[in-house]
């Protein structure tokens, strides 16, 4: 018969088979050493050992690797691992690359049984990533403004690899902490970068005055256009006006010639006489009765300016 002391053994037992799963944790079950399910965060109950077993990995954990260096990144305890970070461009120039991988367990089953050694797994799928998204662009772009897009389009990448293994595995962010050519030539590309600056600069400068002068021509032409058409304008209406003047006068003299003749005549000694000496004489012409004219109203015009 089965005793007293058994029966307390194996109900203790069993109720070793409950667990409790920490709100930064998931749960995975195995029977007899394989995975059966992924349980959440909160009290459980699984088959005690030796049949069953659990592991609770941490989920919220997040996770670092560092690729291209060691240790503090921009410090003097940065060691440069250059077989990891020297990657070639789409251009075919060489950069070294130095970033960080921040990665968390998204599926803790799937993290410890699809794929083994889960961190350099990690880091070869990462490096590879980037060594893709790197040999897509050129040196100029990964080393200037692409930083963040070549980590993101990288980051994306990096998922995609890590989903066809089921890792179970969520890739938070990749950072790239520096790119670089290689020191041997890091003297001549910072010429190259300057003297592009400089190109820059001056492009600047030159798209700026023809900003400014451009305009200010424009406007000068439009204003001498405009300046012309009014001329023309002016000596056109004038040109008409004399044209139809003389045209009206035609008509007078065709109606009344002797008349039109006269006046003519008339006109043409007034303007004679307005710029001679006049004397006046009596109507026998005889030298006694020349009378000198007296220019009163030139006269008075020379007082008036003589008492300003």
């Amino acid at each position: 018969m089965l005793s007293l002391s058994y029966f307390k053994q194996y109900k203790n037992w069993g109720a070793s088979g409950f667990y409790r799963v920490q709100p930064d944790e998931q749960g995975v079950e195995l029977l007899f050493g394989s995975y059966v399910k992924t349980t959440q965060p909160g009290l459980n109950y699984w088959f005690p050992a030796p049949i069953g077993e659990i592991q609770t990995p941490k989920v919220t954990l997040t996770n670092q690797i560092t690729v291209g260096f060691r240790g503090v990144p921009n410090t003097t305890n940065q060691r440069d691992v250059p077989q990891e970070s020297l990657m070639l461009t789409g251009d075919e120039n060489i950069v070294d690359v130095d970033f960080v991988v921040q990665w968390r367990i998204r599926d803790a089953g799937d993290f410890l049984f699809n794929i083994r050694a889960p961190e350099q797994t990690v880091k070869l799928a990462a490096e590879s990533s980037m060594r893709e998204v790197v040999g897509q662009n050129t040196l100029d772009f990964v080393t200037t403004g692409g930083r963040e897009v070549v980590g993101q389009t990288a980051q994306t990448v990096l998922q995609e690899i890590l989903d066809s293994y089921g890792a179970g595995i969520s890739i938070l962010e990749i950072r790239v902490q520096g790119a670089n050519p290689p020191p041997e030539v890091i003297d001549a590309f910072n010429d190259v970068q300057r003297a592009n600056q400089d190109q820059e600069r001056l492009r600047n400068e030159a798209t700026a005055y023809r900003n400014d002068i451009v305009p200010r021509a424009k406007g000068e032409a439009s204003r001498m256009i405009e300046n012309a058409s009014a001329e023309k304008e002016k000596l056109i209406r004038e040109a008409q006006g004399q044209a139809q003047r003389f045209d009206d006068f035609y008509q007078t003299y065709k109606n009344d010639k002797d008349v039109t003749a006269r006046r003519l005549y008339l006109e043409a000694m007034q303007e004679v006489y307005s710029r001679s000496e006049k004397v006046i004489m009596d109507e026998n012409g005889q030298g006694s009765g020349v009378v000198p004219y007296l220019p009163l109203n030139e006269l008075r015009g020379n007082r008036s300016q003589g008492d300003n």
